[in-house]
């Protein structure tokens, strides 16, 4: 069967309500061939994410009308690999877990990695020693994510895309590499520079893929960055917090985007 994400809006529900409600799918599923697999809320946005193994969208609807009456407004089909990688689970955590960390809000901040000239490089370099450099940059950035909670979406062939649950960490995290790379490009003859774009979202936003337009935004933006560069969207910029390290931003014409996208430079280097 196919799996689907729904999207509730859901203001001033608790997370005991939405605990409940999702108890109370899990009581009647069976009765319609669904399967409830798990579930994000986020208290201060307002909203509830479902993972849903249905036949249809309008049958894991018929569940949750059935058990409580709240009613999905988005929602979108999904592959669990990507869910995994973007979410970091496909199931209720244990009670333990969940306790401990407090409920995952499904919000995530989304970072994209771009070395400048790849394609130059290879022609200039080979495919040997380009393959080497590559491999220099993916271990210094993977090295970054995983002292900053990072999760490696997917590898792009000369970058590499992550996702973060906390938006503070994903600047950092930017921060930490370009850092790192000024450090090997001290020390090595063959320099690597990289490019970074950063924006943060929900799960399912207005009928799109998961995390679609953030994917999207994180993207564009990596790809107007220059050398050596972070740039970040305005949703990021709001809530970052430090306003400090940031240069305060231009409009940027991006493909996709219909309209001039406001966008933040981050200075690393201070």
């Amino acid at each position: 069967m196919p799996i689907f994400m729904d999207r509730h809006d859901l203001a001033g529900a608790s997370a005991a309500d939405v605990a409940e409600a999702h108890l109370k799918d899990l009581s009647i599923q069976d009765q319609y061939g669904v399967k409830f697999l798990t579930y994000w809320f986020d208290h201060r946005r307002g909203t509830t994410f479902c993972l849903i193994d249905a036949p249809d969208a309008e049958t894991a609807q018929c569940v949750h009308r059935e058990a409580h009456g709240f009613i999905a407004g988005e929602v979108v089909e999904v592959a669990l690999s990507a869910v995994e990688a973007f979410l970091g689970r496909i199931q209720d955590p244990e009670a333990a877990e969940s306790i401990s960390k407090g409920m995952d809000a499904g919000h995530r901040a989304i970072l994209f990695t771009d070395m400048v000239g790849s394609t130059e490089m290879t022609s200039r370099l080979g495919d040997r020693m380009a393959t080497e450099l590559i491999r220099a940059h993916d271990a210094l950035v993977r090295g970054c994510l995983g002292r900053s909670s990072g999760r490696e979406v997917k590898h792009t062939g000369d970058g590499i895309m992550a996702a973060f649950s906390s938006t503070v960490s994903a600047v950092d995290c930017a921060i930490e590499i370009q850092r790192e790379f000024h450090r090997y490009n001290a020390g090595n003859a063959e320099p690597i520079h990289i490019r970074i774009g950063l924006d943060c979202g929900e799960p399912v936003e207005d009928s799109n893929d998961l995390f679609g337009t953030t994917v999207q935004l994180a993207a564009r933006l990596c790809a107007a960055a220059h050398s050596d560069q972070i740039l970040i969207s305005e949703n990021i910029y709001q809530e970052y917090g430090k306003a400090d390290v940031f240069t305060h931003g231009g409009r940027h014409r991006l493909k996709g985007f219909a309209k001039p996208i406001r966008a933040y430079r981050c200075e690393w280097l201070n």
